[in-house]
């Protein structure tokens, strides 16, 4: 088959041959027909993280599965799938809790790749625990949730990440109630979800951040109530002016970057919530006062892919979209083929797209 694979940190992704292993128990096959770019991706083959190369990353698809291990039964050959990096065992203290996303097994695809290069047989990296910039994956089948038929598997791919993400740090990880303020800091392909789900909890208003006008429209199309430039004038005394003299009930910081990290400390109410799901590169630090925290009463809560609980989540998102209640469509701002995959993440990284898809 055909993958991407990172090389060097901050070079372009190479198209090569690569083999890969049959599904093991437990574990599935799954032909992609679409896999979303998303800036995690981008970090990781830039080395904002760090790692091990060569890699295949990717980590946002959909497709139809092909073949399944010993043990499996909640998918079967033949049924489309939103494929997600979630391994969740179902059986650990974590899983136990309902926290899927913080499960703590150990799995045999965590300690062996399934990929190795064709040309001269060297194990490539199964990045993101998916290697989705590739015509196939094979996946722990935890990682897979079957969807109806009818859902066009290019937009259903933006569910396993950005959707998944960005709605559920609203729903999930806040419990965001109507009639709560929300702030959204960075309206990309996460932010926008963070949008869609504060408005489909009837939260007000809802406030929308981002330094680019494009971005600031697409929020208001998604939701929101107000877009601002946060380099532009006094948020802080913007909200009041909107929310009847209060700051917001949540921020969620949707983008890695320091300056929106910090912002968002300062446009939360007494009792409010900064919920941080952007992933910064390593190193980037926020600051805050604790004493004040401590005094207001304040939260700051790390959000993990929303919280999500795969086989609640994705379901309901679908029945959301079906129902014309969600957008997926219009998140889509490309498409593109797997050979055209470094012009796609260039876009991505510009700040030219929401979402570009890789299709197959």
């Amino acid at each position: 088959m055909k993958a991407a694979v990172c090389r060097a940190f901050g070079q372009p992704l190479v198209i090569e041959d690569v083999d890969l292993a049959a599904p093991r128990a437990g574990e599935i096959r799954v032909k992609l027909a679409a896999c979303a770019i998303c800036h995690s991706d981008i970090t990781y083959a830039a080395g904002g993280w760090g790692g091990t190369l060569p890699a295949v990353y990717g980590h946002e698809a959909s497709g139809v599965v092909e073949e399944v291990g010993a043990g499996v039964s909640h998918v079967r050959p033949g049924d489309h799938v939103v494929v997600t990096l979630i391994r969740s065992c179902g059986h650990c203290i974590e899983c136990a809790r309902g926290s899927q996303v913080l499960c703590e097994a150990v799995f045999p695809l965590d300690e062996r790749s399934p990929l190795t290069s064709r040309a001269t047989g060297e194990t490539l990296v199964h990045g993101l625990r998916t290697a989705a910039f590739a015509e196939y994956v094979v996946v722990e089948a935890s990682q897979a949730v079957a969807i109806p038929k009818d859902v066009p598997l290019d937009a259903a791919s933006l569910i396993a990440c950005g959707v998944l993400t960005g709605l559920g740090a609203v729903t999930n990880t806040a419990g965001t109630r109507a009639g709560e303020c929300v702030v959204v800091i960075g309206t990309g392909g996460v932010g926008l979800n963070s949008v869609q789900g504060a408005r489909l909890v009837g939260a007000s208003p809802i406030i929308a951040l981002d330094l680019s006008a494009e971005k600031r429209a697409a929020a208001l199309a998604f939701g929101a109530t107000h877009a601002f430039d946060p380099r532009e004038g006094d948020i802080a005394a913007r909200i009041k002016e909107i929310n009847n003299g209060r700051l917001a009930d949540w921020v969620f910081v949707t983008v890695g970057a320091k300056a929106a990290l910090d912002q968002a400390n300062g446009l939360m109410k007494r009792g409010g919530g900064v919920v941080v799901v952007g992933m910064p590169a390593s190193g980037v630090m926020g600051s805050y006062d604790p004493g004040w925290f401590a005094s207001d009463g304040q939260k700051i809560l790390g959000s993990k892919m929303g919280s999500a609980r795969i086989r609640i989540d994705v379901p309901r998102i679908v029945d959301l979209y079906r129902q014309g209640r969600l957008k997926l469509d219009e998140l889509i701002t490309a498409r593109y083929e797997l050979s055209e995959i470094n012009t796609a993440i260039a876009a991505v990284a510009r700040g030219e797209a929401l979402r570009n898809v890789i299709v197959f």
